[in-house]
């Protein structure tokens, strides 16, 4: 006697006629997608040149980020967001003029808006004009223009600038600082509240060491056509001429920005952002007692991170990263990939540490847009999670025809 064992595809199409007596139930079940999902993890597979086992640069001991005077600090990398270094990165502190950060974020908003144009002539109001401290010395009812404005803001920090295009932007200083507050809670900058646009000591007038680094990396990321007038070394306005107060500019030729701030109570701060090879670094300093211990101390922690760390790319927006099997959809396998470029920071020479899991719902069932958010990809170094990114798919995958969902209802019921 002899068995014959019926191939899985025959055996299929054996429960065809089977499948043509209750078709409208499968086609309810098909059409309804009640499948009960579990999720399935998925290794990604990384580029060759980071690969575990690929040859990389001897691995450097990493020591402890160096010891600044400031009351807090805080460094990361301006491409993957990682960490580097930080110390009460999340105390509350004064800005002071680091504030202006945030004002120039919101005028950038406003010209790309178009709400406003550089070649806007703004005429400067009595309060403009009354602002003490750090000043671009325009006179009350002259006309600026905004370009200039900007310059002074940036560069000569002024106060009175940083007012009068707070009040051409939104009409009134306190308008445009409830815009500040806005914009702060969007860039997720909990630990953070502005009661002025320039930055004087009010005691609800706070931020954070990681809340001002959000912000300076958002203004480099979103507004890199303004971002020049942050390495710019001098502006001269009414016959007087006032050098960038970052000394960083002079002292180190990758440092291209940011934003100096002081107060007596506030102490010496600065925003630094430099970029070596194919690496940016924004470090930002807040309480120092001295402008040479702000400088020193932000050049410390950028030494520090462009010494020990390196940033690259593992996975291009729009490539495969994983191809995993769809159900009812017209193909049986679909690509997936990441909406925008993931990079990561790791100590230098220790490439072949990363590793890359995709977490994705199982089944998973057609159809789906590129639009669709199906899963996520994770990246760990030494097995230690450093990041997790949206996947989606590579090209639309479409539902099958009635016939294709049926089989796949069979499939995955006898599954």
């Amino acid at each position: 006697m002899v068995t014959s064992i019926m191939p899985q595809h025959l055996r299929t199409l054996a429960l065809l006629p089977f499948l043509a007596t209750i078709g409208m139930n499968l086609s309810a079940c098909s059409d309804s997608k009640a499948v009960a999902q579990t999720t399935a993890s998925i290794d990604a597979t990384l580029p060759d040149a980071m690969a575990p086992g690929a040859a990389a640069e001897k691995a450097l001991p990493i020591p402890a980020p160096p010891q600044v005077r400031a009351k807090g600090y805080f460094l990361v990398d301006y491409v993957s967001g990682q960490v580097l270094a930080a110390n009460n990165e999340n105390e509350r502190l004064e800005p002071a003029s680091l504030t202006k950060l945030m004002s120039a974020y919101v005028i950038f908003h406003a010209l790309e808006d178009g709400r406003i144009k550089l070649s806007d002539m703004v005429t400067i109001s009595s309060h403009a004009r009354s602002q003490n401290g750090s000043r671009m010395f325009v006179d009350v009812g002259t006309q600026v223009s905004v370009e200039n404005l900007i310059q002074g803001l940036i560069v000569q920090s002024g106060n009175d600038a940083t007012v009068a295009l707070a009040e051409h932007v939104a009409g009134s200083e306190p308008v445009f600082v409830d815009l500040m507050n806005q914009y702060a809670q969007q860039l997720g900058m909990s630990g953070t509240h502005f009661q002025n646009s320039p930055g004087l000591p009010d005691p609800e007038h706070y931020s954070t060491a990681r809340d001002i680094g959000v912000v300076s990396a958002a203004l480099i990321r979103e507004y890199p056509e303004y971002y020049k007038w942050y390495s710019q070394r001098q502006f001269t306005w009414n016959k007087i001429t006032q050098p960038n107060r970052n000394g960083l500019l002079a002292r180190d030729p990758t440092v291209d920005g940011m934003k100096t701030g002081h107060t007596d109570s506030a102490g010496y701060c600065l925003v630094s952002s430099a970029k070596r090879d194919d690496m940016r670094l924004v470090s930002v300093v807040l309480g120092s007692p001295s402008v040479r211990a702000r400088e020193d101390a932000s050049s410390a922690l950028l030494n520090y991170g462009f010494r020990f760390y390196e940033t690259k790319r593992l996975f291009a927006a729009g490539e495969p990263v994983i191809t995993t099997r769809v159900w009812k959809g017209d193909a049986d396998e679909a690509r997936f990939g990441v909406a925008q470029d993931v990079f990561v920071t790791f100590p230098r020479g220790q490439e072949n540490t990363l590793s890359a899991a995709a977490d994705v719902p199982q089944p998973l069932l057609a159809p789906l847009s590129i639009a669709s958010n199906v899963g996520k990809l994770r990246v760990l170094q030494n097995g230690q999670l450093v990041g997790t990114y949206a996947l989606h798919p590579i090209e639309e995958v479409p539902e099958a025809g009635l016939f294709g969902r049926m089989v796949d209802d069979v499939k995955l019921w006898l599954n």
